[in-house]
């Protein structure tokens, strides 16, 4: 809308500048030249009745696309090849014995194209320019149309949002460093890198970080999505059956396989451009960023794909299958949580994998009570032949030492960025 309304106020302006321009005599005094030079009777009557009906729609027009368009070079040769189309227009007809007047036309285009310039130096102007900076390519097209259509301003000051944040990393960066070539390693990372962050966009999320440490995305925001976490959580579970399809490729092509891990918190969240004069971006900032993070860098230790926080699991437990790992003291949020495993999306688990989902979560529920003969029996039950199951394994492991030291050594086995209930 804000779009629509600079371009009628310039298309209106060049129209009143073409009126006075005709009002002059300039243009029929040209028209008298040119039918001259182009050996067309006098009586020649212009293409389509008058040229008004063309500068209309090139005063409009012309205005439009500048205010619609961000890449100026392409502005530039759109207005270019208007009037190089325009100019040769008279001579093209005169040899059918017919006369366009291109002068108000070209006096439109020129007059269009000066004004939208004029306008793009200007605060206001510069606007579209700035959300491309800040959004382009890191949201999907409807949802950056959609900010641009608004009448948002690109400071974005910073407000506090609901929000689901997913981060996700290569575990196993320095394995790879070592055994590929440079060159290799930065071909396989930025397939990875390119694979999820054009999948996570289209599925609705803002890119806020892709380099060669992790992605970061976020759910929720800059523009709001009530079901934010549900379609955070499913895009993660979509991503990692896409990861593994482009494992096979990986694996053909280097040798090599990437051991990607994700995390992912919902909550409230700062929301705003940050940044100084020389890099700036939109960016968010709060518990759930950090708590997101803490998550993917925990979660090869406990064997998992995808880690979730409690405010992340209460709104998307309709939509996938989970399966507890720990219960934590976190410090950000000052209170006991308990982290999840996302497994499958919901009722997509088969009748094997369903009652081995339910044996583990009756393992680890006697494992938190030291009912080590029990948690060992209902982890033995979960186990599913030829499938590996690092999680399960883990919790084997802490309770063969626990019975080997006769004590509880859970909180010795939580990693030390979090703290155990």
């Amino acid at each position: 809308m804000r779009n629509l309304k600079v371009s009628v106020v310039i298309g209106a302006i060049t129209v009143v500048l073409s009126l006075l321009l005709f009002a002059t005599g300039l243009p029929s005094f040209i028209d008298g030249m040119l039918l001259k030079a182009l050996e067309i009777p006098q009586d020649g009557r212009p293409v389509t009745g008058t040229p008004w009906i063309t500068s209309l729609i090139f005063a409009f027009g012309i205005a439009w696309v500048w205010m619609d368009l961000t890449n100026r070079s392409l502005k530039t040769i759109l207005s270019a090849a208007s009037l190089v189309l325009l100019c040769t227009w008279a001579p093209v007809l005169s040899l059918h014995g017919k006369f366009f007047s291109p002068v108000l036309p070209v006096f439109a285009v020129l007059c269009s194209t000066g004004l939208a310039f004029a306008w793009e130096q200007t605060r206001h102007g510069q606007r579209n320019q700035l959300l491309e900076r800040l959004f382009g390519l890191r949201l999907p097209k409807a949802a950056y149309q959609s900010i641009l259509a608004s009448d948002a301003t690109p400071d974005f000051p910073g407000r506090v949002v609901n929000a689901s944040v997913l981060v996700i990393a290569v575990q196993n960066h320095a394995e790879l460093m070592e055994l590929l070539p440079p060159e290799s390693y930065t071909a396989i990372t930025n397939l990875y890198l390119k694979t999820a962050s054009d999948y996570l966009v289209e599925s609705g999320a803002y890119l806020d970080e892709c380099n060669g440490e992790c992605i970061r995305v976020v759910f929720g925001a800059p523009i709001g999505d009530p079901r934010h976490a549900v379609r955070a959580c499913r895009a993660a579970v979509d991503l990692a059956a896409r990861l593994d399809e482009l494992n096979k490729e990986c694996d053909a092509k280097w040798q090599r396989r990437l051991d990607v891990r994700m995390g992912l918190d919902t909550g409230d969240i700062i929301a705003g451009v940050f940044g100084g004069g020389r890099l700036g971006s939109y960016s968010v900032a709060g518990p759930a960023v950090d708590f997101a993070r803490r998550l993917c860098a925990a979660s090869s230790m406990y064997g998992a794909r995808i880690l979730i926080g409690p405010d992340a699991y209460t709104p998307a437990s309709e939509s996938v299958e989970v399966r507890p790992i720990e219960i934590l003291k976190v410090a950000e949020k000052r209170r006991r949580v308990e982290i999840y495993e996302i497994l499958a999306p919901k009722h997509s688990l088969t009748p094997e994998l369903e009652r081995s989902r339910d044996h583990f979560w009756t393992g680890v529920l006697h494992y938190r009570e030291k009912q080590w003969d029990k948690a060992v029996e209902e982890f033995t039950k979960a186990r599913i032949t030829g499938i590996p199951d690092a999680a399960l394994d883990f919790y084997l492991r802490r309770i063969e030492q626990a019975r080997r030291q006769n004590t509880d050594t859970h909180k010795e086995s939580v990693p030390a960025l979090f703290h155990a209930a």
